[in-house]
């Protein structure tokens, strides 16, 4: 099941029928779920923890230190959850000391060729990456959310669950739940309605989610007007809340 190219270090756990390919690097601090395969030419670097069943392409780098000119060699970590899909060239990086210390990823992620994660990103459960999708350190894209190629989300960002970044775009400000943004610097154009429909939203939630659009983008309301109408609505269909929270979370404000 390894290589007999693979150099992996002492120090590193690896689980029972993990998989390693010809010359992949395993350093310290590594530990890796069982039923993981690894493919040739990987470099992981830790400390990093990476649970079951993932799958990581060849020339994947996972756990290196971040592109961050604070960082000075602190403890800092990569953290993984299970059957996430990692192709070529992908880099992961770790944490920093400033940013929370840790590099987190959840389960079943799919990151295409080429996808950048900087130091201090939060991601959450069944998001895609397409190939060349980039993330800024300090971002957290939350479940279901679509990042599609050659996007760029800046730092301190959130894209939010059931989210659409088209591609091409470039993500200067929160994207809400549940919308899709497209250009430079994206800009709301509608619903997710494609991405909505085949997570299982019906008609009726398809409509709430319609009339609390047109409450926070077309109306001219000020984020707290919209959030003030939003919460008259909430009782009706919990999903708002989604929303509002966004809203009120949006430091940098959100994508319009």
């Amino acid at each position: 099941m390894i290589h007999p190219t693979a150099i992996i270090d002492p120090s590193a756990k690896l689980g029972d029928n993990v998989t390693v390919g010809a010359y992949t690097l395993i350093g310290p601090d590594v530990v890796i779920g069982e039923g993981t395969d690894i493919g040739p030419h990987v470099v992981i670097k830790g400390p990093t923890i990476l649970g079951k069943n993932n799958k990581i392409f060849q020339f994947a780098s996972i756990g290196e230190m971040p592109q961050d000119l604070k960082f000075k060699g602190e403890h800092t970590t990569l953290e993984m959850g299970d059957n996430n899909i990692v192709r070529e060239f992908v880099t992961l990086n770790r944490g920093t000391i400033q940013g929370g210390g840790a590099t987190k990823i959840g389960n079943q992620n799919l990151f295409m060729a080429y996808v950048h994660i900087a130091h201090d990103c939060i991601i959450g459960n069944q998001v895609i990456f397409a190939n060349n999708a980039s993330l800024a350190g300090h971002v957290i894209v939350d479940d279901f959310a679509t990042i599609s190629g050659f996007c760029i989300v800046r730092q301190f960002t959130r894209v939010g669950q059931y989210s659409f970044v088209a591609g091409g775009s470039g993500v200067g400000k929160d994207v809400l739940a549940f919308t899709l943004v497209s250009g430079v610097p994206a800009r709301a154009r509608g619903l997710n309605l494609v991405g909505l429909r085949r997570r299982g939203f019906s008609a009726e939630q398809l409509l709430q989610l319609r009339r609390a659009y047109k409450v926070i983008y077309r109306q001219g309301l000020t984020t707290e007007e919209a959030i003030a109408v939003l919460e008259t609505m909430v009782p009706g269909f919990a999903d708002l809340q989604l929303l509002i929270d966004g809203m009120r979370g949006a430091e940098r404000g959100i994508a319009r």
